[in-house]
């Protein structure tokens, strides 16, 4: 008999344990009666608040949802401009359950892949409308914050569709695809390159300007020079004359006694120096008056 009471207890125990459920914080609750829905008496399904509540054990189960704020952020996706240019868009998207009735219809009972696959695909619905509504250098010269924003208007029909409220939307990175951005990077380099020879063509022009600039300066410098060195060298051996024919009209006998001996050192200046002249020629005309 003690032992009956001890089992009657346990299972008593049992059945209390099992007939109590607790929805976390963060957290809401659907209970199933024989994979029925329980609804309440307005008909509508019942959404269990977090707390503590109790159950029909074996009959009836819990499924919790998750309440709180949760992130999209998938792979880059491939939108167009109004310029019809390609581009990889990485966004992420922060969104959270706000009408849970709806959201289980919707996903196929609660199924988390499937709510963010729908919900993905009306973002990137606002999204593409968008960016095709923009050229590249408006998205990139910051009409980025003005894009979300209405991308952000967009999604907001997903609270009535899914019943998701879509927080924020956000562009992460606009990259262009790796064969438009070769082609672009290309391009880019053949301008670079050809301002670069442009530039190398102007300097080289400029070069030789400063240097037949300066040549020509040279040229001009040494003529003058030179001019200037024929005229001091004229006006030296027209004053050496000067002084010559005034010395020579003083006394010419002097200055022709003077020459003789300097015509005699330059002859003579050499005891290997050999002069044939006639005797009575007038080189010798002053040795002869010293023999005398």
């Amino acid at each position: 008999m003690k032992n009956f009471s001890i089992i009657i207890v346990v299972l008593l125990a049992m059945l209390t344990v099992s007939s109590i459920f607790v929805i976390n914080e963060g957290e809401r609750g659907i209970v199933f009666q024989f994979s029925k829905i329980k609804r309440d008496s307005a008909g509508e399904m019942r959404i269990y608040e977090p707390g503590l509540h109790l159950k029909i054990p074996f009959i009836e189960r819990v499924n919790k949802i998750d309440a709180r704020i949760q992130t999209l952020d998938g792979a880059p996706d491939r939108f167009v401009t109004s310029e019809k240019k390609d581009l990889l868009v990485d966004s992420y998207v922060k969104w959270k359950i706000v009408d849970f009735s709806t959201y289980y219809v919707r996903t196929a009972g609660g199924n988390i892949d499937n709510a963010r696959a729908l919900l993905k695909q009306k973002v990137n619905n606002g999204l593409r409308t968008e960016f095709g509504t923009r050229t590249i250098k408006q998205i990139v010269s910051g009409d980025r914050d003005s894009l979300m924003e209405k991308a952000l208007i967009s999604a907001e029909s997903s609270k009535a569709d899914l019943g998701i409220e879509v927080i924020d939307v956000r562009v992460k990175q606009i990259n262009l695809p790796k064969e438009v951005s070769n082609a672009i990077y290309e391009r880019m380099r053949a301008e670079r390159k050809a301002v670069a020879q442009e530039h190398r063509s102007q300097g080289r022009e400029k070069a030789e300007v400063a240097r037949a600039t300066v040549d020509a300066k040279v040229t001009i410098m040494l003529a003058d020079a030179k001019k200037q060195a024929f005229t001091l060298r004229g006006e030296g051996d027209a004053t050496a004359a000067k002084v010559y024919a005034d010395a020579y009209g003083k006394d010419p006998e002097f200055y022709g006694f003077i020459r003789s001996l300097e015509a005699y050192e330059n002859s003579f200046s050499s005891k290997s120096d050999i002069m044939v002249v006639k005797p009575d020629s007038d080189f010798f005309n002053y040795l002869k008056a010293t023999k005398k």
